[in-house]
């Protein structure tokens, strides 16, 4: 038989491809049309030497429909790779995965699910991802659409299918089963138990549309844009209106302009294998990213990411993942040998090593539970120490402000006594009235309620007690210290009290040695201010809080202090007064820093002085 010259095979190709794809002609009459189309047979346009370029597709359609839908393809690899000769190659998927493991195709076209499964078991890369008019982005493309009747009331939801028939193209059919599967397993339901019948029909996907119209199932898995693409076409196969059917759940998708009952995913990728060139690869790449959108709308973009899918089947527990079904223990140990061999090997040392210290355990044991106790006896000793140490602290503030405390007393004591011997006198002069009986008696009680308060708070600041944590507002604490202070006082300083924004803020302390810490600061202020005159002896307290901490500012107008005396300011037995012990400063860090804060000392920004904070965590 004679060829045909090489410029004129070229340029029937293209036309004897689509004559047999879309005339309807015998069967054998079609085939030697593709064969001469493809450059397969006797009469073959392309030169002797052209290199086949295979083309692996996922046959979802019949023949003819397949071809036509790549045919765009084909020609568009035709004319950016001289000397090549692109064959498509039609095949299912258990046929799909056998030419990827015998690499008998060099490029791989395949749907979103067929595509990870391939990628994990045999390496294969994308390269390119499908981009078609329809979809709003090469990343949201494919999804599911679950169809039932529309006079069926009595399906209104995915959650209805329960009991019901469902047909479906088949388990490993992406858009057409597991995508919707997803979403059944969400909602508790399993498609293998839960449904009355769960029908595999089989491509392509018009028989899942065939069987719901028939009535043959209750329900239909197909991919989403099936129904939409058959009221465009005037129908199913089968005859029914697309008007017919319903979809199910519908999701509110952005852009996508079907009705889909599940999530969307990428769409179809087109991949290498590790036996392809990386010339080819990168020239087939190159050619499809600046192919032309197709009439249809088809074209190529950089691949999409397909880290949904893998989610899809590792929830599934299907596909790639379906090892994490296996639960046995036998599938255990064989998939994972090598650490089950380590974890024997680690086992059997740590029996062995567990026998030859068991008896030094044993021993040790004894004497960590003595040591322990030894410890737990210094612990009680050193707590027992250290509140001996905060009362003798609060008594020695007390004996140092006893003179003004017994005048402070005093002072409600006399005015007690004078409307008393006011009272005698008027007996006596016969001039007591009712109204004077209850001025004096008045006055009497509260000067009397105020002696009893002074002692009270005092009586209270005094005692001693174990440490006990409550939850107070910082704000109230420093109000009940300054009445404190104040009240055993006779010639008081100004003290000013700033609550800012601190003025609810709680804190989880001992009431007691807070007061301790902020009575200590105060007479020590009020010592700094001892050489001034009584009308500029003033001391200032300010709240702040600062993210999740209480900062509390004590500030005097006194003489202030060396630098080197700030240094060693918190040092036990370290004073700047002449009768001073130097403990006072010491036990207030120890009692905030047993809060959890910090006290610090520093001069002020302007003036005389010093500025001495603590902080504490807020509790609010």
């Amino acid at each position: 038989m004679t060829r045909l010259p090489v410029a004129a095979g070229r340029a029937v190709a293209p036309f004897l491809r689509r004559f047999a794809c879309r005339v309807r002609l015998a069967p054998f009459v079609r085939l030697v049309l593709l064969c001469l189309a493809l450059g397969v047979g006797p009469l073959a346009a392309a030169p002797e030497a052209a290199r086949p370029v295979r083309v692996g597709v996922l046959a979802f359609l019949d023949a003819d429909a397949m071809s036509s839908q790549w045919e765009p393809l084909l020609d568009r690899l035709a004319a950016a790779l001289p000397g090549s000769r692109p064959v498509l190659v039609q095949l299912d998927h258990a046929a799909l995965r056998e030419a990827v493991a015998r690499q008998s195709v060099d490029f791989v076209i395949t749907n979103p699910g067929s595509y990870v499964a391939l990628e994990m078991e045999f390496g294969i890369s994308r390269i390119a991802t499908l981009d078609t008019a329809l979809a709003p982005s090469p990343a949201r493309a494919v999804g599911s659409a679950v169809i039932v009747r529309a006079e069926r009331e009595d399906i209104g939801t995915l959650a209805d299918l329960v009991g019901k028939r469902v047909a479906a193209v088949g388990d490993d059919a992406f858009g057409g089963f597991q995508v919707a599967w997803r979403e059944f397993a969400q909602l508790g339901i399993d498609p293998n138990a839960d449904f009355a019948a769960l029908d595999f029909v089989g491509l392509p996907m018009r028989k899942v549309v065939d069987a719901v119209a028939s009535g043959r199932a209750d329900a239909g898995i197909v991919r989403a844009c099936t129904v939409e693409n058959l009221a465009a076409a005037g129908g199913s196969a089968g005859g029914a209106p697309s008007q017919q059917f319903r979809v199910l759940s519908p999701r509110p998708e952005a852009d996508f302009p079907c009705l889909t009952s599940t999530r969307l995913y990428p769409d179809w990728p087109i991949a290498t294998l590790r036996s392809t060139p990386p010339a080819l690869a990168k020239a087939v790449a190159t050619a499809l990213l600046a192919m032309p959108p197709t009439r249809e709308g088809m074209s190529w973009t950089v691949p999409a990411d397909y880290q949904s899918v893998h989610e899809l089947f590792r929830e599934l527990q299907t596909g790639p993942y379906g090892y994490l079904k296996e639960s046995t223990l036998r599938a255990a140990v064989v998939r994972y040998w090598p650490a089950v061999l380590v974890l024997a090997t680690l086992l059997v040392g740590w029996i062995i090593y567990t026998v030859r210290v068991e008896h030094l355990v044993q021993v040790r044991t004894a004497e960590l539970r003595r040591a322990l106790d030894e410890r737990q006896a210094i612990e009680r000793r050193m707590r027992a120490h250290q509140e001996e140490v905060e009362h003798l602290s609060r008594l020695s503030i007390l004996g140092e402000l006893s003179g003004t405390l017994a005048h402070e007393i005093n002072q409600p004591l006399a005015s007690i006594g004078n409307y008393a011997q006011s009272l005698v006198r008027r007996v006596d002069n016969g001039r007591l009235t009712d109204a004077a009986v209850r001025e004096a008696s008045v006055e009497i009680a509260g000067q009397a309620e105020r002696a009893a308060g002074i002692l009270g708070r005092i009586r209270g600041f005094a005692r001693k007690r174990a440490a006990v944590r409550e939850r107070r507002v910082l704000a109230e604490v420093v109000h009940e210290t300054v009445a404190l202070f104040s009240g055993m006082l006779s010639n008081r300083p100004e003290i000013s009290v700033d609550e800012g924004a601190a003025a609810g803020c709680a804190v989880e302390v001992d009431p007691l040695q807070i007061q301790q810490v902020l009575l200590n600061l105060l007479k020590n202020g009020l010592d700094a201010m001892s050489d001034l005159p009584a009308e500029a002896r003033r001391l200032r307290i300010a709240l702040a809080r600062e993210d999740d901490t209480l900062r509390v500012d004590v500030r005097d107008f006194g003489r202030g202090l060396a630098p080197e005396a700030r240094d060693r300011l918190f040092e036990s037995f370290f004073t700047t007064k002449p009768d001073g012990l130097g403990l006072g400063l010491s036990i207030c860090a120890t009692i905030v820093e047993a809060h959890g804060g910090r006290l610090s000392a520093r001069p002020p920004e302007t003036g005389a002085g010093m500025v001495f904070t603590f902080t504490l965590p807020c509790h609010d």
